[in-house]
């Protein structure tokens, strides 16, 4: 592995361009520093140094950017305070990203680099380096693994393979099975799809990223990889990694071998300059959403980079988000969909003549029981439920109204039968609870969680083994023996040859969610769920029809999404349209939309209160105006932030409240 180092540069150059790292966003730009001549061999693109600010003399980390022989400054320059590391851990296409993602949002570029370069880690950075130096005086090289590209299998003949061989862009809809493993283990179609999909390019000598929701995705290509690439040729960078492990990890990704490049969404800002593939997987997860400014989604990531490397790009999932709709109806990303033969089996029950009066309209109806019995003979039958723990939701015995927090307000549940209710916000025990609309004490439950139907499905299925798996209890795999496995949306765990029956319970509930995005969530989490079962086994969709049952039954989830994005456009509702939210003062707000342009502010819903921050706007305007408005804003948010200054003479600031902007967010659509 070769790392950069300063060594490396011969002719060094007197002025230093440096990012300082600052969540101030004034200071969000490039300074200029002149480089003192002890350090000219030393100062080159990429490493972290101290530099010196104006205000107070304090001296501030950042990243060497650009290493030029003059600046533009008229002035006199400060000079570079001191060399932080001789490692180059910023790399340039890094950085590029960076600013185009911050600039799409309106944020800061050094609030995008806080997740993509992790903390210093002295004791690692002096292993890699050391080996670094030892290689390049002796003179070694170490050959890279040959890597043979795999079939792409599941799809029409080299269909994917010619899309990342001619860097196209492409919505993969993945096969909805699982494959057994040489070693015996088993993963979902679409982790071998992205597996296969990686092979390709590294056969070509370029780098791959493939970016997942969670842990257990990745976990599944972390296990394709293994079964088609050595070790070496794969590099997981995670934010559940260690610091030590995730510097490790970005210093190898700096170097010249290809490599696979596995994590959740902040994989998606790795350095690669010989980046090939970026693979996208289930993007209509929360997940993938970053909670943290400048909040890009990982899809708009890819979609930057993909923009600027060039790149064969692949979202790949079993339900498409109408936000990938949107760009495959405008032509830019292929539509492949998988061989017909793979679709699976679903009955939704809504649509099944009724022949057992109320059982029919039971939680569970005859149906599911009818197929839950036959199938659990012959293996794990998979029960995805609405929420995890006993009682989902508690009320007034009295009145009925939902039993709240006496501290917080939130909403009381009960985590198991017989357990002491507690708050699901501030975890406070509701002892001595009393109902603040009729003072009544008793409390009754409301809905059935994970554990109470696993409670209840024990008693219906004597002698065989019921698994729960939620987010307290997290079983990723189950083995092939009869059982029943309780799981809520996301946890379900991977069966050997998958399971012999699905049942999907608390469809209605789950769709009573109010939320834009409520019904492609929905789609998703069945989806996923179906994917897990065996070829052909039943899937029962329970107390769901219409338009979305259909959809699921006939696996046209492609066309649903189509159908939402029609519904989206109407309103002018995201991904239609893009949007961001303005919150704030009063007067701020109102000043930051008097400078957007008129056709903008037309559309603009609010402002409204906003319990402790003011008021919040909601701008909606089309893509092709997404630069004007970013720059508009941001100089706004830059103008408040300045005004927040301490005058001259006064020992506290003038209390205006802070602006800030939050670009794609469908929260306000969300009650």
């Amino acid at each position: 592995m070769t790392v950069p180092v300063a060594s490396e540069r011969p002719s060094p150059r007197a002025v230093a361009r440096v990012l300082v790292e600052s969540p101030l966003p004034q200071l969000d730009r490039l300074f200029d520093y002149a480089v003192p001549s002890h350090l000219r061999d030393d100062v080159v693109p990429g490493i972290r140094v101290k530099v010196p600010l104006r205000s107070a003399g304090r001296i501030a980390d950042g990243f060497v950017v650009e290493v030029v022989e003059s600046s533009a400054h008229g002035g006199e320059l400060s000079e570079v305070e001191a060399i932080v590391s001789t490692a180059s851990v910023l790399a340039p296409e890094v950085f590029a990203l960076a600013r185009a993602v911050a600039d799409r949002a309106g944020g800061s570029a050094s609030d995008v680099l806080r997740l993509a370069v992790p903390p210093r880690q002295a004791r690692v950075e002096k292993q890699v380096l050391a080996a670094a130096t030892a290689a390049a005086e002796s003179g070694e090289t170490v050959p890279h693994p040959v890597v043979v590209a795999s079939e792409v299998t599941g799809y029409g003949a080299d269909q994917l393979a010619g899309i990342v061989a001619a860097r196209g862009r492409a919505a993969v809809d993945a096969v909805p099975l699982l494959d057994e493993l040489p070693d015996g283990s088993w993963v979902g179609r679409w982790a071998v799809t992205a597996a296969q999909l990686a092979t390709v390019t590294l056969a070509g000598g370029e780098n791959a990223i493939v970016a997942v929701p969670d842990h257990r995705d990745e976990d599944q290509v972390l296990r394709a990889l293994a079964a088609l690439l050595p070790a070496e040729s794969v590099v997981r960078l995670d934010s559940k990694q260690s610091n030590a492990d995730r510097y490790r990890s970005v210093l190898r990704a700096r170097g010249d071998q290809p490599l696979v490049l596995v994590g959740n969404r902040s994989v998606l800002l790795a350095p690669s300059a010989r980046l090939g593939l970026i693979v996208v997987f289930d993007d209509g997860d929360p997940l993938m959403g970053e909670p943290l400014s400048p909040y890009v989604h990982a899809r708009d990531t890819a979609l930057v980079r993909q923009s600027q490397q060039q790149t064969a790009l692949v979202f790949l999932g079993h339900a498409r988000s109408t936000d990938v709709q949107r760009l495959v109806e405008i032509g830019f990303l292929a539509e492949v969909r998988p061989d017909p033969r793979y679709q699976p089996h679903v009955v939704p029950t809504s649509q099944q003549a009724a022949q057992d009066g109320f059982a029919a309209q039971a939680r569970i109806p005859s149906t599911a029981w009818t197929e839950a019995r036959a199938a659990v003979e012959h293996g794990p039958v998979l029960v995805q439920v609405a929420h995890p723990g006993y009682s989902p939701r508690l009320a007034c015995t009295e009145c009925g109204d939902t039993a709240r927090c006496t501290r917080c307000g939130g909403p009381l549940v009960q985590r198991a039968p017989g357990g002491q209710p507690a708050c699901s916000w501030c975890g406070a025990l509701a002892v001595g609870w009393r109902c603040s609309t009729c003072e009544g004490t008793q409390m009754k439950s409301v809905g059935t969680g994970a554990s109470r139907t696993a409670d209840e499905l024990g008693k219906a299925f004597p002698g065989v083994r019921v698994i729960v798996s939620d987010g307290s209890r997290q079983v990723t795999h189950v083995d092939s023996e009869p059982a029943i496995v309780v799981a809520t949306r996301g946890a379900e765990p991977i069966a050997p040859g998958g399971y012999r029956a699905v049942l999907l319970l608390d469809g209605e509930r789950m769709l009573a969610r109010e939320s834009l995005r409520v019904a492609e969530d929905c789609l998703r989490w069945w989806a996923n769920a179906a994917a897990l079962a065996a070829r052909r086994a039943p899937i029962v969709l329970v107390g769901v029809g219409g338009a979305i049952a259909s959809s699921l039954a006939t696996w046209e989830l492609a066309r649903y999404a189509s159908g939402e994005l029609a519904d989206r456009r109407e309103l002018r509702f995201p991904p239609a349209v893009r949007v961001a939210t303005v919150t704030g003062g009063v007067e701020t707000v109102a000043r930051a939309l008097d400078e957007l342009p008129e056709s903008v502010r037309k559309e603009t819903l609010g402002p409204v209160d906003v319990p402790d921050a003011g008021v919040r706007a909601i701008v909606r305007f089309d893509y092709a105006s997404g630069h004007d408005v970013a720059q508009v804003l941001r100089s706004q948010v830059i103008r408040a932030a300045t005004e927040r200054r301490k005058a001259i003479g006064s020992r506290r600031g003038r209390g205006l409240p802070t602006l800030r902007v939050r670009f794609d967010d469908v929260e306000p659509f969300t009650d």
